[in-house]
């Protein structure tokens, strides 16, 4: 709720979450629908930055000119 008020109020311009306290994170979160939020599918652990940035970073971009995402999370399989 706390990161939530920050990100609306403008108090934080942005914010990546690759841990949830519930995971797979749950469809009726409110944080799917946060357009200033990244989530990661908790990966950080045996990924490098480096090659998590560079997955990040693609994926920002097949955004930005309506393509489709790499890595997306299987809600069937539950990651």
């Amino acid at each position: 709720d706390d990161l939530m008020a920050a990100l609306d109020s403008g108090q934080l311009a942005g914010a990546a979450l690759d841990v949830f306290s519930t995971e797979p994170l749950p469809s009726s979160s409110q944080l799917w629908q946060q357009p200033n939020l990244l989530l990661t599918p908790h990966v950080s652990a045996v990924t490098s930055v480096d090659t998590a940035s560079a997955q990040i970073a693609a994926n920002y971009l097949r955004i930005k000119q309506g393509g489709a995402l790499e890595n997306m999370v299987s809600k069937s399989l539950g990651y």
